[in-house]
């Protein structure tokens, strides 16, 4: 039977809430016995509560410091230790859990997610921002720690398990898939014309609203790719974009000889976050069986650059490399921001991504310089995050 001491960072999120919904399911079957030992959440201070109530960790945190109080009362005699703020967030990353479900969305798991990494835990990274502010740094402060990073992006699970490790000299591309999003087939016209409430109705996954509207842009394939590359080790060539519909086949290894491996898997976010939990065995539960003849067809079509344009942002940062990966993320998450709150339209949001990157460029901001990688990751964030958002200012709607 696995056992298993938890923190679950993000924990009422989508993921969060996969990763709990799948540990108990593990835990009522009997093939896993589970310790949760933190949970965190950002603002969602019902649920969190709700959550601590049946799992009962040591300690539950709620990021947004006002609700504090909410969170005190509602746990109150339970034995469960209220905390907030980033700090306290930090701390749970870093509890004795000896596994990790990194889930927070944004750069705001960066920090929590280096905690845990430099614990020596079994980082379950479905963080993809931390990865592309500081990769390198995340993956040398875990494997100093004894740890390990295991992603759980559905993409990079599916490469992660088919990539044999004596063969990986011999990769020749790695193909991310992608649905296409809600916009798959609509004009430039009809995407200017976009609500929010249309680009967060993802034809196949349930996701959180940021991610969702990154879907619908497709900059989370941009931002998938700058993981791979970081993850699997091989260059911006050699990572490619498929879009597929179907959201069957998650990702595909090529390898010099011409192979190609391909991982299957119904859309649902617990088979990768299974997988992470029982590596390197795996673990009986439930889930949903690939029902390929109902499927019946399998179909794959290459990205439209120009109704797109986020994916070549992405690749134009992979390649420039030093702070334009950290800079391409946060004046994203600023620009889906101001999209969510109405005050850009749809079309808006890549083009504000590539002038805060042009600007920051031109002032030389995206230079690497010595000193901690990671303390100038968050430099570059902030940076990055102020000129975006007099980008944004420029561009807001009456």
């Amino acid at each position: 039977m696995l056992r298993r001491r938890v923190a679950v960072l993000g924990s009422t999120g989508s993921v969060g809430v996969s990763t709990l919904d799948l540990l108990a399911r593990a835990k009522a079957g009997g093939t896993a016995e589970v310790e949760v030992a933190a949970l965190t959440a950002g603002r969602n201070v019902a649920l969190l509560a709700e959550q601590a109530l049946a799992w009962r960790p040591r300690v539950a945190v709620i990021a947004d410091e006002t609700l504090y109080p909410e969170l005190r009362s509602r746990l109150a005699g339970s034995g469960v230790e209220a905390a907030c703020g980033d700090a306290a967030v930090v701390q749970a990353a870093q509890s004795g859990a000896d596994w990790v479900m990194a889930a927070i969305v944004g750069a705001a798991g960066l920090a929590p997610t280096l905690a845990a990494a430099r614990s020596g835990a079994v980082v379950a990274l479905a963080n993809k921002e931390s990865l592309v502010c500081a990769g390198p740094a995340l993956l040398k402060a875990a494997h100093d720690a004894g740890g390990t990073v295991i992603p759980v992006d559905s993409e990079h699970s599916a490469i992660f398990q088919v990539l044999q490790p004596a063969c990986a000299a011999r990769v020749a591309r790695l193909v991310l898939t992608a649905s296409g999003g809600p916009f798959r087939c609509w004009t430039r016209d009809q995407m200017a014309h976009a609500t929010p409430e249309q680009a967060v109705a993802h034809p196949n996954w349930n996701m959180g609203a940021k991610i969702s509207v990154d879907s619908a842009t497709m900059m989370n394939k941009g931002l998938e790719m700058i993981e791979a590359a970081y993850l699997f080790a091989v260059p911006e060539t050699k990572v490619e974009v498929l879009v597929h519909p179907q959201s069957v086949v998650h990702s595909l290894v090529e390898y010099e000889d011409g192979s190609t491996l391909a991982q299957l898997g119904p859309p649902d976010m617990r088979a990768p976050i299974a997988c992470a939990f029982a590596w390197p065995d795996r673990l009986p539960w439930p889930a949903p069986r690939l029902d390929l003849p109902a499927i019946g067809a399998l179909t794959f079509e290459a990205p439209d650059p120009e109704r797109f344009p986020a994916l070549g942002l992405a690749r134009q940062a992979l390649k420039a490399g030093e702070g334009a990966p950290t800079a391409l993320n946060a004046a994203n998450e600023t620009a889906v921001a101001a999209f969510l709150d109405r005050r850009i339209g749809f079309l808006d949001i890549a083009g504000a991504v590539a002038e805060t990157l042009e600007r920051m460029s031109a002032r030389g901001d995206l230079r690497a310089q010595e000193g901690d990688p990671v303390d100038q990751a968050f430099e570059v964030d902030r940076n990055a995050r102020r000129i975006a958002a007099q980008v944004v200012s420029h561009l807001d709607r009456p």
